[in-house]
């Protein structure tokens, strides 16, 4: 017996979420702004207060957030102050897939140069200024008006939809994210998470980050023979570290998006005083992995190269202390769906093809596809990363993309839903 057809969405009905966008968008703005104007710079991380003021803000639209506080101790163990990761759900009836989507709102401290208030929520010549207000909190409004317009005018009867408002992102997720699935307080079908750029991002690249601790002996300079240099053994580590980014420009990943792995050393202290033999140098590196690398493979590798440099240098020796190991996103066949859908609207909203590709950015994402829930990256970000000015001064989202980024999660969502 034939199965009668099922309806399809048509022009009419997308163009009809478009509108009620259009007609909501200085909300969504204003809400945007007061995101930005509630600082959740991490470090130190007090994050807990921006969780509540969203809350509280998403309450007037009828949604009712569920607060996970993760405890404490647990959180100041970490590194941070307070973390309350929130959830609203969104039931619509029997069967149908459940779509998470997650945005994160901690973020890097905003640091110098800036010419607009970082917490001002500022809009200049067509731009919303300040400290994430492209990565991510653009898509804690993308995503919750691209919600209210999905109920208000297409009124699916299956399925639902979850915000992930999660707030351990800069530190790897394992806090934000990772804690909820961990306690087993959601397993949604389908995910779709904050975005960076036009492309619907499918892979990203995982993360190395060590500290190492360079001992050797202290003495006055005046008689040097006496200590042991650390600096001069941290310089061979660190020269022999350098070297290897010209190994890595020979191993080529085939994810679009992603070149090469490569090694960085961000940040050195050492030393007590001009007229001291150094009897220490800290330094921490930061090593991106390519989908297809193995990073118990490439952490051993990095030891083995730290390990033999010390050994040249008499005296030497060396600690070495694993900060964050984040595993990089690879596509989870279940995925297409979401590619589908976004490539679709995307070209229809914005005028041109949306690439499906990788990133050499790492994110918690990929706590999600460790789980088994395909996902993929979109939101309201600009044509790339470096034009949002993401993590450095001025960060800002064009108002007109966020519109549009709005405008095809609210369709994807719609689409995923009948």
């Amino acid at each position: 017996m034939s199965q009668p057809n099922k309806p399809t969405k048509t022009m009419t009905d997308y163009n009809k979420l478009d509108a009620w966008i259009d007609a909501h968008f200085d909300e969504e703005v204003r809400f945007l702004q007061e995101m930005v104007r509630v600082p959740t710079d991490t470090p130190p991380g007090n994050n807990a207060p921006h969780a509540e003021r969203t809350a509280e803000l998403i309450k007037a639209f009828g949604f009712e957030a569920e607060k996970h506080a993760v405890p404490e101790q647990e959180v100041k163990d970490y590194g941070l102050e307070s973390i309350t990761n929130l959830i609203v759900r969104r039931k619509y009836g029997n069967g149908g897939r459940t779509v998470a989507l997650n945005a994160h709102g901690d973020v890097v401290p905003p640091g110098e140069g800036w010419t607009h208030d970082p917490y001002g929520g500022e809009i200049e010549d067509g731009s919303l200024y300040g400290r994430a207000a492209a990565v991510s909190k653009s898509d804690f409004a993308s995503f919750t008006f691209a919600l209210r317009a999905l109920e208000a005018v297409a009124k699916p009867t299956q399925g639902s939809v979850e915000l992930h408002f999660t707030y351990d992102e800069e530190f790897g997720g394992i806090l934000g994210p990772g804690w909820l699935l961990k306690n087993g307080l959601t397993k949604p079908d389908l995910m779709i998470a904050a975005g960076f750029s036009y492309e619907v991002v499918t892979a990203h690249n995982g993360c190395l980050q060590m500290e190492v601790t360079v001992h050797g002996k202290m003495a006055h300079a005046a008689i040097p023979t006496t200590g042991v240099d650390a600096l001069q053994g941290a310089v061979n580590i660190l020269n022999a570290l350098y070297a290897q980014n010209k190994l890595y420009q020979e191993v080529t990943s085939k994810v679009e998006g992603i070149t090469h792995p490569y090694l960085n050393v961000g940040l050195i202290e050492g030393g007590t005083n001009t007229n001291v033999v150094p009897g220490k140098v800290v330094f921490k590196l930061d090593r991106r992995m390519i989908p297809e690398e193995n990073p118990v493979e490439v952490e051993a590798n990095i030891r083995k190269v730290i390990a033999d440099s010390a050994a040249q240098m008499p005296g030497i020796t060396v600690e070495i202390k694993r900060m964050l190991l984040a595993n990089s996103m690879k596509p989870l066949a279940g995925n297409k769906p979401l590619v589908d859908a976004i490539q679709k609207h995307g070209e229809a909203i914005f005028g041109e093809p949306i690439k499906a590709m990788g990133t050499p950015l790492y994110t918690d994402v990929r706590l999600y596809g460790e789980a088994g829930i395909p996902g993929v990256i979109y939101g309201a970000g600009p044509r790339t990363v470096l034009e949002s000015h993401a993590k450095r001064n001025d960060e800002r989202v064009v108002l007109e993309d966020l519109r549009r980024a709005t405008k095809v999660i609210a369709r994807t969502l719609s689409d995923l839903l009948s």
